[in-house]
């Protein structure tokens, strides 16, 4: 029974060592990339929001009830046309009451002109009631112009981009009611990162992507660089140029590669394949480590000043071990490094 035992304990064993040598004989499973020629680019990330570049926000600068507003989502509207009404009855009862004393303190002027002249009454009493209609005056031309502010119109010729507000809603101060702007052309003004805006200049290429047209090639230049950034946020605002036939639409949120630097006919490897700026290259079955010399580093791709030639394989994704001369069985290709 015993010689039965360790016969047992000696095939298991035996089995358990075949297993081992199965797997770490045949290698570490990698994928592999070849290293290709292309165009190397450095790119500064931003994120921003297509805005027309002639535009303007139009508020209430009063705290009213909404008693009227145009339905003119999307048509054209000329400079000084009428877009809302806020109640003003109050204000008018009050300019009312003012033209009200207006008129009795015109009376009672022409009555002290009178008695001036017949010698009945002073030069004082009339600047007193001279002083009080001035005042009533002022008063109403005070008034004139608060009205002016219960009626909204367009400070601009252009299209109503959006409306924001109901008839019976209160408009409070500072809330915007109206977007107006020209169609075209359009920008992205953007945010890029403090330490990013040193490589950014006008007239750098830009490519934009966004969820609403995920097939791509929208493009643009960057136009203007804001001088002052926002120490809170650590940002910079950017304004990139839009051609006029960019199916870009305001409001659409965009995500911005600046093209700062660019470069064409060097080796490439995927990013994904450089660790300590060493790659593993695979040679049949070892997988040798290399230092390589790189140059412009993409979000994809890596420029390969020297180190590399081309058509060499590499390892990619790296491997998280850093040792040389390991055995590797490729099982896959990730395919050529644009």
């Amino acid at each position: 029974m015993a010689i039965r035992r360790i016969a047992f304990l000696l095939v298991c064993i035996a089995v358990a060592a075949g297993a081992a040598w199965w797997a770490l004989g045949r290698g570490t499973p990698v994928t592999v990339a070849a290293v290709v020629r292309g165009t190397a680019a450095e790119i500064v990330y931003a994120t921003g929001v297509v805005e027309p570049v002639r535009w303007a926000k139009v508020a209430s600068v009063v705290r009213e009830r909404i008693i009227d507003i145009c339905d003119c989502e999307g048509r054209a509207v000329a400079v000084g046309d009428v877009l809302a009404r806020l109640d003003d009855r109050e204000l008018r009862a009050q300019l009312q009451e003012h033209k009200a004393r207006e008129d009795f303190a015109k009376r009672e002027v022409a009555r002290q002109t009178e008695l001036i002249g017949r010698g009945a009454s002073t030069t004082q009493a009339h600047e007193r009631v001279s002083s009080e209609l001035r005042q009533i005056q002022a008063l109403i031309s005070v008034q004139m112009e608060r009205l002016d502010d219960y009626t909204i119109t367009a400070p601009m010729d252009g299209v109503v981009l959006r409306r924001d507000g109901e008839i019976g809603e209160l408009a409070d101060i500072g809330q915007v009611l109206f977007r107006i702007g020209v169609l075209k052309p359009l920008q992205v003004v953007a945010e890029v990162n403090e330490e990013d805006i040193p490589r950014v200049g006008v007239g750098q290429a830009a490519l934009l992507r966004t969820d609403a047209f995920p097939d791509g090639g929208l493009r643009g230049a960057v136009r203007e660089i804001t001088p002052m950034g926002d120490p809170v946020t650590k940002t910079y605002r950017i304004r990139i140029a839009l051609p006029d036939e960019t199916p870009l639409k305001p409001g659409m949120s965009v995500e911005v590669n600046i093209v700062t630097r660019e470069k064409s006919g060097v080796l490439l490897i995927p990013a994904d394949a450089l660790r300590a700026n060493a790659v593993h290259v695979v040679d049949a079955d070892r997988a040798r480590r290399r230092a390589v010399k790189i140059g412009i580093r993409g979000s994809r791709a890596i420029e390969v000043i020297a180190g590399l030639s081309e058509g060499e394989r590499i390892v990619a994704p790296a491997m998280a071990d850093n040792a040389d001369d390991m055995r590797v069985r490729v099982i896959g290709n990730q395919g050529a490094t644009p």
